[in-house]
């Protein structure tokens, strides 16, 4: 991922040295479990243990670039640096393991780490969503459908949904974590012939992990595939936030508007301009996260009992998106910590619609006052066209309305008119939406 969206704690988790380390700290983890049956001393153990603090990512290349091979390339730098002070673990190095033992456990613990500072960061961003959902609970505006007026609805409640998101996508990664957290010491083909069964446990044990159940040459790809999905999601969740806001600016809506600074310019041409670029960004980042998707599910089916078709992108996608969306969860962060919210702009749209928002309870009035379904509905159709034609306000039509007027009397007419009668279930919303606590049995 390039500089401009990496920020510095998941670029660490995905640097050539990191990699390098977490596959040095299986091939320890291994051999501390081989320590007994090969009678490798504890010094020697400490002597590669040291080599985990140590900068060997440039070793490595140079040593690949003659092997064609990153793990050959691995053992031959470690071998140089420990074979003369610890011979008996040089011998053992990497005995009876297959690379992929290495490398797919190491790539675990790498995954790990990157769904614990995913989680971390969003949970974070939940709070703040949780915080702006209760800010505006009251806050009222129109509800869109198709872009178009529906019914009355309060920017609390539209956060809401937001915030519910953002609680199944931190369950998601969470459970991410967990699927990243198996590990595969199984030799070449998965099959434990070179050393004892119970090293795997013993080895992931001590790496944080669990054995992965039934493993050929590689961890199978659709553990992997469900970690990404789980990414794929999050990133969902964010455009959803930042394409709304989008929407929201627009010049002829502009009921909420993203941050911009004293200093910030919109346009190269047009100084008036403040657009909305950090959504957009947002928008443009999760299209990048959902376009790996297709290749990380292609990876589940490999050859037989392993091929390396899946190494090549996935050494580009993970690291990529896992960057990617870290930054997306931080600047998602930035926009709601400075999102303009303006709530006589909201009250001033929804009436641009001259009371057409509240159609449903003309109709609904009406049927209880007599009328059938369908008829209720023609009569109230009927006004709200005059209403779009003529530009007057939907009221007036009805009152004009000897159809309407004779089961509806005036003052009934102009209750259904009246905003409030839309919250009644504002607080139970954001309840289920775990913006605020549910109240306990029996409490007042």
């Amino acid at each position: 991922m390039i500089e401009r969206y990496t920020r510095p704690e998941m670029q660490r988790v995905w640097s050539d040295e990191t990699r390098l380390r977490r596959m040095l700290e299986v091939e320890l983890a291994y051999l501390k479990a081989l320590a007994r049956a090969k009678r490798i001393p504890s010094a020697e153990l400490d002597a590669l243990r040291a080599l985990l603090d140590h900068a060997l990512a440039e070793q490595v290349k140079n040593r690949e670039a003659k092997s064609g091979h990153e793990v050959i390339g691995l053992l031959q730098a470690v071998s140089s640096q420990v074979k003369a002070k610890a011979p008996q673990l040089n011998r053992y190095l990497h005995y009876g393991l297959t690379s992929s033992d290495v490398l797919d456990t190491g790539f675990s613990l790498q995954l790990v780490e990157a769904n614990s500072l995913l989680l971390d960061s969003w949970r974070a961003v939940a709070g703040r969503i949780r915080s702006l959902a209760e800010q505006h609970k009251d806050t009222w505006m129109v509800g869109r459908t198709h872009g178009v007026h529906a019914e009355p609805i309060t920017f609390g409640v539209k956060v809401a949904g937001w915030h519910a998101e953002a609680l199944r996508n931190i369950e998601r990664l969470e459970r991410a974590r967990q699927l990243s957290s198996f590990g595969k010491i199984s030799g070449a083909v998965g099959t434990f012939a070179h050393f004892p069964v119970a090293f795997e446990a013993e080895v992931c044990r001590e790496l944080g992990l669990a054995p992965e159940p039934v493993s050929t040459q590689v961890v199978p790809r659709d553990r992997y595939a469900d970690v990404y999905h789980a990414w794929v999601l999050t990133a969902a969740a964010i455009e959803r936030i930042a394409l709304e806001i989008r929407h929201l600016q627009k010049t002829e809506v502009l009921e909420a508007e993203e941050p911009f600074t004293e200093d910030q310019k919109g346009s190269s041409a047009m100084p008036h301009k403040r657009n909305p670029v950090l959504c957009e960004n947002l928008c443009g980042l999760a299209r990048l996260i959902r376009t790996y998707e297709s290749a990380v599910v292609e990876n589940c089916a490999l050859w037989h009992e392993r091929d390396i078709s899946h190494s090549s992108n996935e050494r580009v996608i993970f690291p990529d998106a896992a960057i990617a969306l870290h930054f997306m969860i931080h600047r998602l962060g930035q926009v709601l910590d400075g999102l303009q919210v303006y709530p006589d702009r909201m009250r001033e749209n929804m009436e641009r619609s001259l009371g057409l928002v509240y159609s449903q309870k003309v109709l609904l009035q009406l049927i209880d006052a007599g009328l059938g379904r369908l008829e209720a509905y023609e009569l109230v159709q009927r006004n709200a066209m005059k209403t779009w034609k003529a530009r007057r306000p939907f009221l007036e039509f009805l009152l004009a309305d000897p159809d309407v007027t004779r089961r509806l009397p005036a003052g009934r007419l102009r209750a259904c008119f009246d905003l409030k009668s839309y919250g009644g279930a504002i607080e139970e919303i954001l309840r289920r939406g775990g913006v605020t606590a549910r109240k306990k049995a029996g409490a007042r």
